[in-house]
């Protein structure tokens, strides 16, 4: 008697191709699950990159106990005594959660949603926001950058305007991230001329760099002043004076 062959639904064959994953995944490190994710897409994850669509719910308080454990390692290679040291003992746990869920929050978490409304006014005029307190890291020794950034607009009469405080929010998801300034400074006024699609943009970005201060030739007065000029700011010099002389970076 001949055995009947059994065909698998297109349901079926995911499930069984998704089971098998899960049991590659399996004992492997939860970083190394996330990369091979992110290799299978052939997308990027530079330091400076959003990660967030990798990562599955729950994942992100298990990546922190991973790097607290390769944290631990650090301090121990460091001749650090975190057993009998009171200050140290816990410090694995506070840096991993510190690096995960604030100062590199922006590379694990989806951009902050933008609700815009429309110009109903029909407003055409210069718009300045800030000074926006940033803190960001640099990638070559992971130092803090501390400063500010001003953003400036000239919305068009059909562009779409966003609340205040969203330019608050995404500043702070692109800055929490290891990076570099001239880099973080481009993605912002690359995001906002997406999002409001403005006649102009502009943002303005003076921040004091730990790597310089801290280390290396400890230069404490040394500061990075960026600025990048869009669309009408960048071909009306009259416009771009006066977003200039608005701004107080006293």
């Amino acid at each position: 008697m001949a055995t009947k062959k059994t065909t698998l639904t297109a349901p079926a064959k995911k499930a069984i191709k998704k089971s098998n994953n899960e049991k590659e995944d399996s004992g492997l490190p939860l970083s190394v699950v996330i990369r091979r994710r992110i290799e299978v897409q052939k997308a990027r994850f530079n330091a400076n990159d959003n990660i967030a669509a990798f990562i599955k719910p729950g994942e992100l308080e298990r990546l922190v106990d991973e790097v607290s454990e390769k944290m631990q390692a650090v301090l121990e290679s460091l001749v650090i005594d975190t057993q009998n040291d009171h200050n140290t003992r816990n410090t694995s746990q506070r840096v991993a959660k510190m690096y995960v869920q604030e100062v590199f929050n922006g590379r694990y978490v989806e951009q902050p949603t933008l609700t815009k409304f429309p110009n109903v006014s029909r407003l055409n005029e210069l718009m300045i926001i800030g000074p926006i307190t940033v803190r960001s890291a640099c990638s070559h020794h992971l130092c803090p950058i501390m400063g500010r950034i001003w953003i400036g607009v000239l919305p068009s009469k059909e562009s779409a305007l966003i609340g205040l405080s969203k330019y608050s929010r995404l500043t702070e998801w692109v800055m929490c991230r290891p990076q570099i300034q001239e880099e973080a400074v481009v993605e912002l006024a690359d995001m906002l001329e997406k999002k409001i699609k403005p006649v102009g943009v502009a943002v303005v970005m003076d921040a004091d760099h730990f790597c310089m201060q801290w280390r290396g030739v400890k230069d404490r007065d040394s500061k990075m002043i960026n600025s990048v000029m869009r669309g009408a700011f960048l071909k009306d010099s009259n416009l771009r004076r006066e977003f200039l002389a608005l701004i107080d970076r006293k």
